[in-house]
């Protein structure tokens, strides 16, 4: 369920194609903020004038094709992570995106798990978002107090809720007392019912299941 912590990313979909283009904006609309365009130079526009997280760029395009769009956006300085689609499988192809500044590339025809999974990728990467710890379908980077869920939904967490899912996430088949727990990441002058607090917010904000309540013991990382 979103909260005020779920950022979505806006992303800036360049593709011609009337039957593929509207359908890779409908399942990206999904997971992101899509701002689409069919022309190459009227996408351009709308990249060097917008702020977005992503892009996804056809390689042929009308008026202007999409090597010259990357081209023109690395040379205004535009660092955001670009996506390049080609129906050009040769390394001759592949190279010569990556060469002009693209972040990656995907051959067409291609599964829309693969898109999703490219998109994720290339903006970690980009992020420098630091190590990430799997929880389930989940992805929890602790440098940066973000998880991000199976749909891409960016949440982030405050300080003392980075600290108590670390802890569990480095021992995910350890069950922590609530004694342990406060030790660790709270004041000496907290009680037991701030750790209860604080597993209350952390499945507000992510899902029910990311800490598991052992009866009697404690809290122990969940599956997910």
């Amino acid at each position: 369920m979103p909260t005020e912590s779920t950022v979505r990313a806006r992303l800036l979909l360049l593709e011609d194609d009337p039957k593929l283009g509207p359908l890779i904006s409908q399942v990206l609309s999904e997971t992101y903020d899509v701002t689409a365009a069919v022309d190459g130079a009227a996408g351009l526009r709308v990249g060097l004038e917008g702020e977005f997280e992503v892009m996804v760029i056809d390689r042929r395009l009308p008026s202007l094709d999409g090597l010259a769009v990357v081209e023109a956006l690395r040379a205004h300085r535009i660092t955001t992570p670009i996506l390049l689609l080609t129906a050009l499988g040769t390394t001759r192809d592949k190279v010569d995106g990556l060469d002009i500044g693209a972040n990656d590339y995907l051959v067409k025809p291609f599964e829309f798990d693969e898109l999703l999974a490219r998109l994720r990728a290339i903006r970690r990467v980009f992020t420098g978002e630091g190590r990430a710890l799997p929880i389930g379908d989940w992805e929890y980077y602790p440098d940066s107090r973000t998880i991000y869920s199976p749909y891409d939904d960016r949440v982030l967490l405050t300080a003392k809720e980075n600290e108590l899912l670390s802890l569990l996430a480095q021992a995910p088949q350890r069950t922590f007392t609530r004694q342990q727990i406060l030790n660790v990441v709270f004041n000496a002058d907290d009680t037991a019912g701030t750790v209860d607090t604080y597993v209350h917010y952390l499945r507000r904000k992510t899902d029910t299941g990311i800490v598991l309540t052992v009866r009697g013991e404690g809290y122990r990382l969940g599956q997910l």
